[in-house]
């Protein structure tokens, strides 16, 4: 009864908390909902996010807000074809000492940040892209023999133009597997707009306050991982991602047809993580299959890969997992 009891005040402080968190950013920051909505979980699952939209849709200003809202260290690294990985995770420099010696110093590249924004990724070269690997799988930086810790929390927001491919580099798989989360931005609606030039175009100014710190964010993190999730709703997690894989017996004709490589085991891990903070956000401490399929297009999209086929077809990856959602059974028998 105590369990249940700690367990109810917890889901009720995580939505109070991110709520405030998002009240704030709505200060500044006018609609897409979903898209804060899926920045925040990929935070809170400790991982990072990729947007994909035009420019001037408010990505950077977003970020930003967020790093605000959350008292975090920010830094923006706009990728071009000359950046160097140097550039990004830093060097060695000589420097002279007080006393007139000459010894070797690191000096930080903008990746030392708890929130780093990688503003067009995709147009830096893919030696400079891989500099990001290491930092973001494993929160640390490897300079010569020497390695630096990043401070928690970290988090990669990395920003791409859908619409300008000349002069770019494609992610690579890779690359794109470690983004937990991969985000389309809408363009506003009319009313959205009218608010963006509201804000923008007159004296109204409004500046998002800290309302939470690095420590508390780890906080909820970790109760994000104490979520419990019953044997079904992993095994519906499982038989998901072995959907997207057309060499599996029981995939669909579309995936066999239309996609080359499925979801890796990091897509079955964004699925279960997403669905406990669903959950969490949902007033409930135990997540459901509904909470995994609504965390599905986000988690796998970037994750699975169309074939010539699909491609020339005009056929996306949200179109195969949409048909994947429809004929997959929430429970199989012998589960």
């Amino acid at each position: 009864m105590e369990e249940t009891s700690s367990a109810k005040q917890d889901v009720e402080a995580f939505q109070k908390t991110i709520g405030t968190v998002r009240e704030e950013i709505g200060k500044v920051i006018v609609g897409n909902k979903d898209i804060v909505g899926g920045v925040l979980t990929c935070m809170l699952a400790g991982s990072h996010a990729l947007l994909e939209g035009v420019p001037g849709l408010g990505k950077t200003m977003l970020v930003r807000t967020i790093a605000q809202t959350m008292h975090l260290e920010f830094s923006r690294i706009q990728f071009t074809p000359d950046l160097m990985p140097a550039d990004i995770i830093g060097t060695t420099v000589i420097d002279e000492t007080q006393s007139g010696h000459q010894a070797f110093e690191f000096r930080k590249g903008p990746v030392f940040a708890n929130i780093v924004l990688a503003d067009e990724i995709n147009r830096a070269t893919p030696k400079t892209q891989s500099a990001l690997l290491e930092a973001m799988q494993e929160h640390r930086v490897t300079v010569g023999r020497t390695t630096h810790q990043l401070e928690e929390p970290y988090f990669v927001l990395a920003t791409q133009n859908p619409l300008e491919m000349e002069g770019t580099y494609p992610l690579p798989e890779a690359q794109l597997d470690r983004f937990f989360f991969k985000l389309h931005v809408p363009f506003p609606n009319r009313d959205e707009l009218h608010g963006i030039l509201d804000r923008t175009t007159t004296s109204q100014s409004t500046e998002a306050e800290s309302v939470i710190d690095g420590a508390e964010l780890r906080q909820l993190q970790k109760l994000v991982r104490t979520v419990p999730v019953a044997h079904h709703v992993q095994d519906y997690a499982v038989r998901l991602v072995l959907a997207t894989h057309p060499e599996t017996p029981d995939a669909s004709e579309s995936v066999k047809r239309f996609v080359r490589t499925g979801a890796s085991p990091r897509g079955a891990q964004a699925l279960l993580l997403a669905a406990k903070i669903n959950a969490l956000l949902s007033g409930r401490f135990a997540a459901s299959v509904d909470d995994l399929k609504r965390a599905a297009l986000p988690a796998l999209r970037h994750r699975v890969l169309l074939n010539f086929e699909g491609e020339a077809e005009g056929v996306s990856a949200d179109d195969v997992l949409q048909r994947i959602l429809e004929q997959l059974p929430e429970t199989k028998s012998g589960s």
